[in-house]
């Protein structure tokens, strides 16, 4: 969907929705850091390489994993068109491979800054949550990324051109990004409450595995409504990389709780817990 023109220069809504949200993302990071001991303005320098990483790593998911509805005779059309890969401007962005380019390059400042990668995951992982929520309304602008058909009061009118082969007289659709914003927001309050209220029984690193079990779950179970799923190899990939994240999270958030043991991070140096709020903060 158009957006505004500056100087000449096209910007879509779709875009500034998403710059929206990374960047609301990241006042809310910088203030847990203060929580945490850290310096807030570290989140000012990351956060060019991880939107950077975070852009490429979507983008890469998505040319990869198409949607089926982009499929040339059942072929990837990156495989037939493999220059397109380039053109970011016309769409396609996947948000696993968002949080995947993210965490590597979080992974390699925080290396570099011989600072702690997990207690760096906790403090970005609520921030997180809330850019997904934003930006899912990206979808909403651009009339993508709906689910099934349905007559509920809720249900979103899609115009004709953007209706997918096969539903072209279906006008109102299950708003899937409004679901999956309204999971986003309210994992982001689950890990800001265990933050503030349980941080004396939490392990560095433990608000990033409740990300990585919450999300995966709600978009596992959306993944049944929506029409336009990516196939790979006959299965949707995204669904099943969803129940894969929220197990293997799960089974380690599990082993790192045993009596006796330890959350140890090479090299880092070991996190301070974040403080408790003020009396009457939320």
């Amino acid at each position: 969907m158009p957006g505004i023109t500056i100087f000449g220069v096209s910007i879509h809504f779709y875009g500034i929705i998403i710059m929206g949200g990374a960047i609301a993302a990241a006042f809310m990071s910088a203030w847990l850091a203060k929580k945490h001991g850290q310096n807030p303005d570290d989140i000012w320098d990351m956060l060019p390489w991880i939107l950077i990483a975070g852009i490429i790593g979507a983008r890469l998911w998505h040319v990869f994993t198409p949607p089926a509805s982009s499929l040339i005779n059942g072929v990837n059309p990156y495989f037939i068109h493999p220059l397109d890969a380039l053109y970011i401007w016309r769409g396609g962005l996947g948000i696993p491979g968002a949080v995947m380019g993210g965490a590597l390059a979080l992974f390699i400042y925080t290396r570099a800054k011989k600072q702690s990668f997990l207690t760096w995951t906790d403090i970005i992982a609520p921030g997180l949550a809330l850019a997904q929520a934003v930006g899912r309304w990206g979808n909403f602008v651009n009339q993508e990324v709906y689910g099934l058909p349905s007559n509920l009061p809720w249900a979103i009118y899609i115009d004709p051109a953007h209706r997918l082969p096969g539903y072209e007289n279906v006008a109102y659709y299950q708003p899937t990004f409004l679901y999956e914003s309204i999971w986003d927001l309210l994992n982001m309050g689950l890990l800001l409450w265990l933050t503030f209220r349980r941080s004396d029984k939490l392990k560095p690193g433990d608000i990033f595995l409740t990300y990585l079990i919450v999300y995966p779950v709600g978009r596992f179970l959306l993944e049944f409504i929506r029409i336009d799923y990516s196939p790979v190899f006959g299965i949707n990939i995204n669904q099943w990389l969803m129940a894969v994240i929220a197990v293997a999270a799960s089974i380690a958030m599990i082993i790192r709780h045993r009596k006796g043991a330890k959350a140890t991070e090479p090299g880092a140096p070991a996190a301070s817990s974040p403080q408790e709020p003020p009396s009457g903060a939320e």
